[in-house]
């Protein structure tokens, strides 16, 4: 999801934003996946595997914005 070699941008640019937000997703997703190994309850598993699916959607929504690629973003 991330990109390390992604351009520093200045505060007032919205990707400087978007990109220090999309981390942050990445790595709640990535929490969210590895703790559903971690517990036996059905139900848990099935909230965080859900939690991990909504944040990348909001990934996916961060990404359409900085490339322009949604109509609304135009």
């Amino acid at each position: 999801m991330s990109n390390p070699n992604r351009a520093r941008h200045d505060e007032s640019d919205p990707r400087h934003h978007t990109q220090k937000l999309k981390k942050m997703l990445e790595d709640t997703i990535k929490h969210a996946r590895e703790d559903v190994a971690k517990i036996d309850d059905a139900g848990a598993k099935a909230l965080l595997e859900t939690t991990a699916e909504v944040l990348a959607g909001l990934h996916k929504a961060y990404e359409h914005y900085e490339q322009r690629s949604e109509e609304a973003f135009r």
